[in-house]
């Protein structure tokens, strides 16, 4: 996304006018059809930066949304999320001939949400606070929920606000985000194969990582560096991992050390010390009390019950 123009829209009003929509109904929420949005030639040299929660349900799209870095195989409905102040952008293949996207986007401004739980629980959703945002693949009946749920919120919104609106609205967002974090468990599992090829590259990575004595120099591979390699936001790759092993990423990586310190421990003469530098750390302490806490040895009991 580097040396790309900076679009920044503090307000959902503001948006409106940007993309030649009409007026919001409600400034602080609106819910647009996908379909009215234009692109052109300028929309790829632009990156966006929106000063609200963005949702979006979108279909058909000839292209490709930045946020996202993981490429899937099938075509259902794509949700995805963006918090305020996120840079994100979007690639049209070809603007003037492809047909009309269709979907929805909803935008909630953070004042819409003050003074109410969800104003603090909504930080709590991982697939906003991701570094990089991973779309959610709804099936046909997911999708018919989602869009049942933000007709309510339109509809709401249309009538004449009242006490009882923001309440009501609310509560139909935290339902909507309850939905999605329940979709995004069951991307999880459905998406096997997909997802057995990134724990079959996280094995790859971290083999390549500890037989790299330039990579090893570097110091003991941290949960940013591995999900980058695999081009997937550390909390996706977190979750994923921990949905099918029961094991987080820094587990897995711990778990790799252990297995080339073994490795080292029993068929070299190198000391602790030596071993430990070798796998990147930068204080032999802290290499022995990590090996103690998972093997109920010290490195030096565990080379001795070999001899």
């Amino acid at each position: 996304m580097a040396n790309k123009k900076i679009q920044r829209i503090k307000t959902i009003s503001e948006y409106h006018k940007f993309r030649n929509l009409p007026k919001p109904l409600h400034p602080l929420i609106s819910l647009v059809d996908y379909s009215l949005i234009q692109h052109t030639s300028d929309t790829n040299d632009l990156n966006w930066i929106q000063e609200f929660y963005t949702i979006g349900l979108k279909r058909d799209v000839q292209g490709k949304f930045r946020y996202g870095q993981k490429q899937y195989d099938f075509d259902e409905g794509l949700m995805s999320f963006i918090a305020p102040n996120q840079v994100f952008g979007v690639e049209v293949f070809d603007y003037k001939n492809a047909p009309s996207p269709t979907g929805w986007l909803l935008f909630i401004h953070p004042d819409f949400l003050w003074n109410s739980p969800l104003a603090k629980t909504i930080k709590c959703f991982e697939f906003f606070g991701y570094n990089v945002n991973e779309s959610l693949f709804l099936s046909e009946k997911e999708e018919k929920i989602i869009v049942e749920i933000l007709r309510n919120i339109e509809q709401e919104y249309h009538q004449n606000i009242d006490a009882f609106s923001q309440r009501i609205i609310i509560s139909y967002l935290d339902t909507l985000l309850t939905y999605a974090e329940r979709f995004y468990q069951r991307q999880f599992i459905t998406r096997k194969i997909s997802n057995h090829q990134i724990l079959e590259s996280l094995e790859e990575v971290l083999v390549n990582f500890f037989n790299d004595k330039a990579l090893m120099s570097k110091g003991v591979p941290t949960v940013s560096y591995i999900a980058g390699r695999l081009n997937v936001s550390p909390n996706y790759l977190s979750g994923l991992l921990k949905t099918h092993t029961g094991k987080s990423t820094q587990q897995h990586i711990h778990d790799k050390i252990i297995e080339k310190a073994k490795e080292k421990l029993t068929t070299t003469g190198l000391s602790v010390s030596e071993i430990a530098y070798d796998l990147g750390f930068e204080y032999p302490q802290s290499f022995s009390k990590l090996f103690k806490q998972k093997t109920d040895f010290s490195p030096l009991e565990f080379r001795q019950s070999f001899n």
